[in-house]
């Protein structure tokens, strides 16, 4: 290995290096809701140029829930304000009513916690992001758990897909 490829590895490395440690200014606690939010049906967390968080989006649109867009630098403090447990975290959050959802959730789930509002559920999660999933769309979809999350802290089962399609 030559000394330039040994440069460009150093630099890559420092450069990820960098990425990993660099100091990301925390978000205040309170992060002030957007205009109209109010008549949303959920308010999406993202970071401005996710590709996959705009999919999200656009496929909860195309399924009839009001969506506001909050730009944020990193979802990290939303998800800490609304109580995600690390484990279960994705690329983007989103406040439906008194609950939370964490990535790549089906528009269809998401309604069915707006419809039957649970008493002992905080919030649902397709943690990782789930090849398929929507906003994920892709060749090989993989079967997923949707997990829901419980004021006791423990988790169960909400749901399960194969891309976006429900498994009996």
């Amino acid at each position: 290995m030559n000394i330039k490829n040994v440069l460009s590895i150093l630099a890559v490395v420092a450069i990820v290096a960098g990425l990993l440690f660099a100091r990301v200014e925390p978000q205040p606690a309170t992060t002030p809701m957007p205009i109209g939010a109010d008549d949303a049906d959920i308010v999406v967390y993202k970071t401005e140029f996710c590709g996959c968080c705009h999919g999200w989006v656009d496929h909860l649109r195309d399924n009839g829930l009001e969506v506001e867009v909050v730009n944020v630098t990193t979802t990290a403090a939303t998800r800490e304000r609304l109580g995600v447990p690390h484990a279960l975290g994705s690329c983007h959050t989103a406040k439906v009513g008194d609950y939370w959802v964490e990535g790549h959730v089906p528009a269809d789930l998401v309604q069915r916690l707006i419809a039957d509002k649970p008493d002992d559920i905080r919030g649902i999660a397709a943690p990782g992001m789930p090849m398929g999933s929507p906003g994920m769309e892709g060749p090989n979809p993989v079967e997923y758990d949707v997990v829901a999350y419980r004021a006791d802290g423990s988790t169960s089962i909400y749901a399960t897909r194969q891309g976006k399609s429900v498994v009996e």
